[in-house]
């Protein structure tokens, strides 16, 4: 599938986990460091969670800043015009497909670790968070397209 390009990639995408804390911010932020000027980002979770200080840590590493990132929930969105929404969790999943049940969206499932379940030392855990961040990174840039470096 070499020639899908501009033509199929999608104008509006929605990154979705539960609580909007730690997945879909870390998808939103790398989305939008990649694609920002090309692609409108956004992203929403079932419940709201807190702002999670690993998140921002591993998401710093890479010189991306998520500490203003606040948690919200899909009711929260300002609209609904999305061409692509990303499921991060099966419970977001779920929600993605029935809040778009009357709308021509594609909802994808990308199972994606739950980084908060982690344990043991400060670096054990972050590394969960870096692996969680680096899988999407990758994910985010197959989907939208590989050559990202001519900005």
């Amino acid at each position: 599938m070499p020639s899908e390009g501009d033509r199929t990639r999608p104008g509006a995408v929605l990154f979705a986990c539960t609580q909007n804390a730690v997945r879909s911010p870390m998808a939103e932020a790398l989305a939008r460091h990649y694609f920002g000027r090309e692609i409108y980002f956004a992203s929403a979770g079932l419940k709201r969670g807190e702002p999670d200080p690993f998140a921002v840590a591993a998401m710093d590493e890479l010189g991306i800043d998520i500490t203003r990132h606040k948690p919200h929930t899909f009711e929260d969105l300002e609209d609904s015009n999305f061409d692509l929404i990303v499921t991060l969790s099966p419970e977001s999943h779920h929600k993605a497909l029935e809040f778009t049940r009357t709308m021509a969206i594609d909802v994808v499932y990308w199972p994606t670790l739950d980084a908060t379940a982690a344990t043991g030392s400060r670096e054990t855990i972050l590394d969960a968070y870096r692996a969680v961040r680096d899988s999407l990174s990758k994910r985010i840039l197959a989907l939208l397209s590989v050559e990202h470096g001519s900005d």
